[in-house]
């Protein structure tokens, strides 16, 4: 199939003749569907010497206008059906943020994941209608009802053209807000493309992109099917940091990736209204009269935010105790006590994310993860968001946060399969502590190495345990962490057909790096656990294991790993080809 028209013309800046026909059969490999050959042609391009930027720009310049979609909810048959978020932007923000943690002989894999996943995840609107194949499709597409092969992609939402601003950039974003908020999403599309073009203030225009999908959140999961996730904030990180990378006056293809879809429905700020409603009538001085009077302008927000006294360990195991416990009140309170005593709001969200980690760590069963997994996303993505960005509104986020990560923790609580048709007994005891694993029999006796080669193998198994267990008892036995992080990467970038699913367990290595608690290690425990019990597409290890063939890297146990039930002694020669700077060199073409 030839590349449609509605795909913008391959980046002027690349002029050899060779390279331009290799990236238009790397769009016609993503249109027909083929990550076979588009893995194939990603290698090409890798001997060629073109860059992964490069790669992972024209990558999301093919996909563009195809990973949009009407509604993220329709009523099908008078039921409310969801409809799912795009994970190829994610994938590919995910690719830079993974470049540090990657070996010198797998430094390409996380590219090759995402250019892998792409095919698969293009028109989720129609995938979902069981009208041509992908990841979405997988239960309701019927080849045999399009004989002539399967439709093409669709553009939900096409390109447009940016508005005159008349007025000041700051009303200009307070109108493109109330546009996204109203649903319009051509008109606040090409509002934003207006100021866009003040150059001095983009950095602002990014920082309130990001803040209007930190504040699109659902107010309930119970029961529930059809959510936001946090995933437009998720998507507007990785178009900031793509667009970085490659340079925004080239990278108009990453914002009609990701702005449309912030004013595409259904759109819920039920839980930053009770935000704004804490912080007015509560932590601001002068109190409103009345709920119709004008909205006042103040600095109260910032003022919390550039608080910076620690929490204590009492106070920190207090407010994690009442998220996964209690319900909303008494955590919002906690929160809004430890903000007048002055404490710093970036302390108070590491205590939110160990208490997120936590409900990972309780998990047992693999579609339970669903929500959970995207409730840490939410406070990694809030806490770069606290680095990266000034914004007037950061403190009141914490109270999103916190309320994403209750609902995780009650669901799992009351649906710990997230099965609604049973229902099992919580693994939450009524005095949730740090949950801790049973050491493995001998494991006090292994060496550094030899326990990482044990999470390896364990998170290749699938143990969810097990790979608990050996990464506390590493961390008990004080070893060196930076080795234990690069296995823990290397476990997540292992698993495909998803990479999202990669790019959390990333986030936990990420936010351990970071964090002011003391209990950090939790975080570590987490992401191991993440790797090994998420939900599976498919064969998993597919595209890692035909990368490592590629690459002439020896893989061992080559029996069925579709579902991962072999046992596993290690899946290359040796772990330290993951640890140590090697040679490395480019993936060859495989059938």
């Amino acid at each position: 199939m030839v590349a449609p028209a509605e795909i913008e013309p391959i980046s002027n800046d690349i002029d050899d003749k060779n390279t331009r026909r290799s990236y238009e059969q790397l769009r016609e490999n993503i249109i027909d569907r083929d990550q076979v050959s588009a893995t194939n042609t990603l290698y090409e391009l890798l001997r060629q010497g073109r860059s992964k930027v490069e790669i992972l720009s024209e990558t999301v310049r093919t996909h563009a206008p195809f990973t949009h979609v009407p509604y993220h909810q329709k009523i099908d048959q008078g039921i409310v059906r969801f409809v799912n978020n795009d994970h190829c932007l994610l994938s590919g923000g995910a690719t830079l943020r993974l470049e540090n943690y990657m070996s010198k002989q797998f430094e390409f894999l996380p590219l090759a994941q995402t250019v892998w996943y792409v095919p698969t995840g293009l028109d989720i609107w129609n995938q979902l209608k069981g009208r041509m194949p992908g990841h979405y499709s997988r239960r309701v597409y019927d080849a045999s009802k399009y004989p002539e092969g399967p439709l093409a992609p669709e553009v939900h939402w096409q390109d447009e053209q940016p508005n005159l601003i008349d007025g000041s950039f700051d009303n200009g974003v307070h109108d493109w807000l109330q546009l996204v908020e109203r649903g319009d999403v051509s008109g606040s599309y090409r509002q934003w493309l207006g100021l866009w073009e003040d150059t001095d203030r983009r950095k602002d225009l990014l920082a309130n992109t990001v803040f209007a999908g930190l504040i699109d959140v659902q107010d309930r999961m119970m029961y529930n099917r059809s959510f936001t996730t946090g995933h437009k904030s998720f998507r507007a990180r990785a178009a900031v940091e793509l667009g970085n990378r490659i340079g925004w006056d080239n990278a108009h293809h990453v914002i009609y990736a990701t702005v449309p879809d912030l004013a595409v429905g259904p759109r819920w700020y039920s839980g930053y209204e009770a935000a704004c409603q804490v912080m007015i009538n509560q932590l601001e001085e002068d109190k409103p009269a009345s709920s119709l009077a004008a909205t006042e302008v103040t600095d109260t927000d910032q003022m919390f935010f550039r608080q910076t006294q620690p929490l204590t360990e009492i106070e920190e195991e207090s407010l994690i105790r009442m998220i996964l416990r209690e319900e909303e009140a008494a955590y919002f309170e906690a929160i809004t006590m430890l903000l007048k005593a002055g404490r710093s709001p970036q302390a108070i969200l590491d205590a939110v994310q160990i208490a997120s980690a936590r409900v990972i760590l309780a998990i047992a069963d693999p579609p339970a993860y669903s929500m959970p997994q995207h409730g840490y996303e939410y406070t990694n993505t809030l806490a770069w968001f606290f680095r990266t960005f000034e914004h007037p509104h950061k403190t009141k986020l914490l109270y999103i946060a916190a309320n994403f990560v209750n609902q995780c923790a009650r669901l799992i609580r009351d649906m710990p399969d997230y099965n609604y048709k049973t229902h099992h007994t919580s693994r939450f005891s009524k005095t949730l502590q740090a949950r801790s694993f049973q050491p493995p029999e001998g494991s006090d006796q292994l060496s550094d190495r030899q326990l990482l080669n044990k999470i390896d193998e364990s998170m290749m198994a699938l143990d969810q345990d097990a790979s608990v267990a050996y990464v506390e008892a590493y961390l008990v036995a004080g070893h060196e962490r930076d080795s234990l992080v690069k296995i823990l990467a290397m476990g997540a970038v292992k698993q495909g057909n998803d990479p999202h699913n990669q790019e959390i367990g990333l986030c936990m290595l990420e936010d351990y790096k970071r964090t002011t608690s003391s209990r950090g290690g939790e975080l570590l425990m987490a992401s191991a656990r993440h790797t090994a019990g998420h939900q599976k597409y498919g064969d998993s290890l597919e595209l890692y294991k035909r990368y490592a063939e590629s690459m002439d890297i020896q893989v061992q146990a080559n029996g069925d790993l579709a579902k991962n039930e072999d046992q596993i002694e290690a899946f290359v020669d040796d772990i330290d080809v993951y640890l140590e700077p090697n040679d490395g060199g480019t993936p060859k073409a495989l059938d």
